[in-house]
């Protein structure tokens, strides 16, 4: 994903929308509104869903290609275009195509990086003219993961996931598994089991390597094809963790070749893929 200059991005752009890894994901407390105040670590990876636009004159937003089983009212593509026409009281449409790569309920972000990049793509395109805090806070109405997006860096998160502390994170590859199961974020934190009163930390303390994530147990006691494909990564990386709520999980290697070599003794019916870490999101310096 290489960084190209603002005045190339345009409508007949291909825009990208990254996977996101947590790499420690911990629940440190609930507030009375029933949001759970986290800490972690996220991390851009090389994989995307991609999205291009086309300039409507009738106000309308329309998916080309509408997600099976996920109404129009409720995608969140869709919703972040509305929501920025609403905030700007901008009168264009757009017809939003997806090229969905990233999995549904993989804790990989996918849907949040769809919305963030929509956001982003058409506050340029409709040169409606926000700020990125700006769209960062619109971005949060529409889910916790969306403000991460948008802000662009690598960064250790906090509060309902919208204060951040930016890192600089060591080159590295990942190991990515995806079992064959849609996890909902709901579910697991709503679950009365779930750890949350894990000490915090400072942004400071932090280094790679420390912290767990407290939603893997609750997603690998319900899920058990997660906790399948976690016991397995763990014996070839003991470092391993699920990411996000689930369901997928991961490892990092300090190289492609390594991540390779335990890809290659992938078991059967187990699917999984490797990708870089980046240093930013691609539109971060947009």
């Amino acid at each position: 994903m290489e960084r190209q200059p603002v005045s190339s991005w345009n409508w007949d752009s291909t825009w990208p929308a990254p996977a996101k890894l947590n790499l420690f994901l911990h629940v440190v407390g609930r507030r009375a509104d029933g949001y759970h105040l986290l800490q972690t670590v996220f991390r851009f990876i090389d994989r995307a869903d991609q999205l291009q636009f086309a300039s409507r004159n009738d106000g309308e937003i329309v998916l080309s290609k509408p997600i099976p089983g996920v109404p129009a009212e409720t995608d969140l593509t869709v919703r972040a275009a509305r929501l920025l026409q609403q905030a700007t009281g901008c009168r264009q449409g757009a017809t939003i195509h997806l090229d969905k790569q990233l999995p549904m309920g993989g804790g990989l972000g996918g849907g949040s990086s769809d919305a963030a990049t929509v956001l982003l793509a058409l506050n340029h395109l409709w040169q409606t003219g926000l700020s990125r805090p700006a769209l960062e806070k619109l971005g949060l109405s529409l889910g916790a993961d969306v403000p991460v997006f948008i802000h662009g860096r690598n960064t250790f998160a906090e509060g309902v996931g919208e204060a951040f502390t930016d890192v600089e994170l060591p080159a590295e590859t990942y190991l990515i598994l995806h079992p064959a199961v849609n996890v909902p974020t709901a579910a697991i934190f709503g679950a009365a089991e779930l750890k949350r009163d894990t000490p915090p930390i400072t942004p400071s303390s932090w280094q790679p390597g420390m912290g767990h994530n407290d939603l893997e147990a609750v997603a690998c006691e319900r899920f058990p094809l997660v906790a399948e494909h976690l016991i397995w990564l763990k014996q070839h990386a003991p470092q391993a963790m699920m990411t996000g709520s689930g369901a997928c999980v991961f490892a990092g290697f300090a190289n492609h070749a390594q991540a390779a070599l335990v890809l290659a003794q992938l078991p059967a019916g187990m699917n999984g893929w490797i990708a870089d870490g980046l240093d930013a999101h691609p539109l971060a310096h947009f």
